[in-house]
């Protein structure tokens, strides 16, 4: 197998992914804003790696444990979506990459009021 195909295939198993929790499942845990951020499947597709990022903190540890109570729903649910020889095993991850992206926005938008504050007294007193 080539490393194009398994990325395809990568990509392919996150796009099932996300649907399958966004469309079948119910359990209360599983809301909020959150998003599959990539998937990264063995080369022998018996183990697939799935990042799963949380806006919110609160909500990030309940919806990792739901998505691990209901990985073998999410297994069987994928299988049948994909046509492929293995359906691998799903293991959720935490991924914080959404959340850092937010904090270091809200830190540069910051740093650039307080270069706004500097700046505006010089230009009034010319």
């Amino acid at each position: 197998m080539s490393y194009t195909r398994i990325d395809r295939i990568s990509e392919e198993v996150r796009r099932e992914v996300d649907a399958i929790i966004r469309e079948e499942l119910s359990d209360p845990r599983i809301g909020g804003t959150f998003s599959v951020t990539r998937a990264e499947v063995t080369g022998d597709l018996r183990f697939a790696k799935i990042y799963v990022s949380v806006l919110e903190e609160d909500r990030r540890e309940p919806l990792i444990k739901a998505l691990k109570n209901a990985r073998g729903y999410i297994r069987h649910a994928l299988g049948q979506r994909m046509i492929i020889r293995y359906t691998p095993e799903l293991i959720f991850v935490s991924d914080n990459n959404i959340a850092y992206g937010v904090h270091i926005a809200q830190v540069l938008a910051e740093t650039m009021k307080e270069t706004e504050k500097h700046e505006r007294p010089d230009e009034t007193e010319s």
